[in-house]
Parts: C-alpha cells; structure tokens; sequence
C-alpha cells in the first residue's frame, strides 16, 4: 500500500489506500469483543457523504480516550489511512484529537457534516399539502391529514425517515414521504380504473392519506442529536406504528364529520403498512388500500438502499461490495478499465 503526502482532505475524497488529515464527526461508538476476548471499540465516523469505521483496539494508544471521553456528536481532525476492506471502509488512524477553533481556518465547517436532502423542504412540503388538497376529496378526512401536516410542519421538514438504511439524513422524512404519495396516487388511479366494479371500490382518498401519515409516528420515535439520529424511549418501546396511530387520534377529534370507519381504516394503514410483523408491523394489510401504501413504502425505500449502494461503493470491479442495507452485490455495470 503506498501512501501519498499527509493533506486535509475530505473523508469522502479519500481513495483506497490514501493517508491524509481530515475532519471526522463521531457517529457512534460500540464496545466489542475479539475472539480472544478482548475488548474494542467500533467508532463509526462520518462527514456529509460517508461513514467510515475506525476500529480502536485494547492495545492502542487511543483506547483510554476512546473509552472514557469520545462520544457521539464530537467533532476530530484525523491523520489516516483510508482503506477497503471486505466489511466495509475503514480509517487506519496514526493521531487523533479534538476539532479546536483554529481548524475553522484550515477548511472545518460543522455544516459540511450534516447529509442533507438534495431537495426544498419549503418547496417539498407545499407539493405534499397541493396533494392532500386535490387527491383527497373526503373532506374530513382532507381535514384531518392538513391538520396533522401543520401541527407537525416544522419536524416534517426536518428529520431524517431513519436512524440508518434509507433516507437517513436531514430532510429524508419529507422527500420520503412525498415520494411514496406520488407513488401511491398513481398506483391508487391504475387499479380503480382496473377494478371499476369493485364492491366496495378502492378509496382513492384512504391511500393518499395514509401514505402522506404512513410514517408520522417518526416525529415521535426519532430524536436528532448532533452528528446522529436515535430512538427516543417510546420510540425504542413502541415503534412508529402505534405511535402514528396515537398521533391520529389525537387530532381526529377536533375534526367535525369525520366517519369512524374512515378513521379506523386509515389507523389500519398507519399499524400495518410495513405489512410484516418481524418488520415492525402491528397487523398484516387487511386492505387493498393499505398494500397499495405499503408496496409504495417499501419501493421507496429499497430503490433508495439501492441507489445509494451504487454512489458510495468504492470496491473495484462491476458488483459493490455487501456492505449495504440489502446485504447483497449491486451491479455497477459491464467493468470498465477502472474496475478491473
């Protein structure tokens, strides 16, 4: 492995086999065992593109540090080797210490630290209430969803749709969310159309509103905290279903007109749209109206863990490595020169 000149350089950057100095946001950190039994931490790092894993061994000068002062949401210049690895990218590290002041003059900017949404938030949230406005024409149940959606606007626009996997990053929840309702307005006209004497005929205003509140319960079940998103205890203990489902009701009753049955099948959507219970579903889809929500859900979701396999894999040849969310090799394409 040949290493070039030490250089601030971004972690996203870095190639294979790169030494430099760069600035490091701690995403977590987790205490392990060797199968010698001896301890290690697993530090994730990260800057706005990338995660990388630093492995602290028991032996290792920084173990002591690493034990008993690094934590989550602290900030680190770095002197390291960026490496490829069959788990994953890792950062062989020569000297750490904490980010100070003077590093804001040799290019350190918390923000350059925070993966954002590629979209308007403002601009994203006005296309989700258009929706809600011109696909839901049940108007206490258009009530409803636009009652919700202001209450919550300021965490709509903000949280990511998860701690990891897909849309992990400020802003996610929004472009998710909005994403799935596009999804699902389109799939909600194909099969009323494919089914027009259908008894009872698909409610193109239940699959609207559920996919624009399918994740509300996410507001409450996740905590952003500086450098990561976590569970917050109800969260941790409930889940984003049940939570969802609390938050619905709440506001249900300050909404005149609105039928039970209309409620209780939109509850349904929001308890089981993740269709399957080791996934965290309360019940399985008992509606044609919550599969549509789901399938949407969960397109979005795993077209995004592709996607996102594809621009952060750095392992040469036509295949990412299976470091991802799907556990598995994406194609990248016929190998170029580059790949071989």
């Amino acid at each position: 492995m040949n290493r070039v000149k030490s250089a601030i350089v971004g972690l996203s950057d870095m190639k294979d086999g790169q030494a430099g100095d760069c600035f490091v946001l701690v995403a977590g950190k987790e205490l392990r065992q060797t199968k010698a039994g001896n301890p290690f931490y697993s530090v994730t790092v990260r800057d706005r593109s990338r995660k990388v894993v630093m492995q602290i061994w028991h032996d290792s000068e920084f173990f002591s540090a690493c034990e008993h002062e690094w934590t989550p949401g602290q900030f680190f210049k770095v002197r390291g080797t960026f490496c490829v690895t069959e788990w994953g990218p890792q950062l062989e590290i020569d000297k750490v210490r904490a980010v100070t002041d003077e590093d804001r003059d040799n290019g350190f900017d918390p923000l350059n630290f925070v993966e954002r949404t590629r979209f308007d938030p403002d601009q994203m949230f006005r296309e989700l209430v258009e929706l809600a406005n011109q696909q839901i024409d049940d108007v206490p149940l258009r009530q409803l969803v636009l009652a919700v959606l202001e209450r919550y606007e300021a965490g709509i626009k903000q949280i990511p749709a998860a701690t990891h996997n897909h849309h992990a990053f400020v802003g996610g929840y929004l472009e998710h969310v909005l994403s799935v309702t596009r999804t699902a307005v389109y799939l909600a006209d194909k099969y009323i159309e494919y089914y027009p004497d259908l008894s009872p005929p698909i409610s193109k205003p239940l699959v609207v509103a559920g996919a624009i509140l399918h994740d509300i319960g996410k507001l409450r079940e996740l905590e952003v905290q500086p450098g990561q998103t976590v569970y917050s205890v109800e969260g941790r203990l409930l889940g984003h279903m049940l939570l969802g489902r609390d938050i619905v009701r709440e506001v249900a009753p300050s909404i005149d007109g609105l039928s039970p049955e209309t409620l209780v099948l939109l509850e349904h959507i929001i308890a089981a749209h993740q269709a399957q219970r080791e996934w965290g579903a309360v019940v399985e889809p008992h509606t044609i109206e919550c599969l549509l929500v789901h399938y949407a859900d969960d397109l979005d979701a795993k077209l995004h863990m592709m996607v996102q396999a594809l621009q952060k894999d750095a392992t040469p040849g036509p295949f990412t490595s299976r470091d991802n969310p799907l556990r598995r090799h994406v194609f990248k394409g016929a190998a170029h020169p580059d790949q071989k």
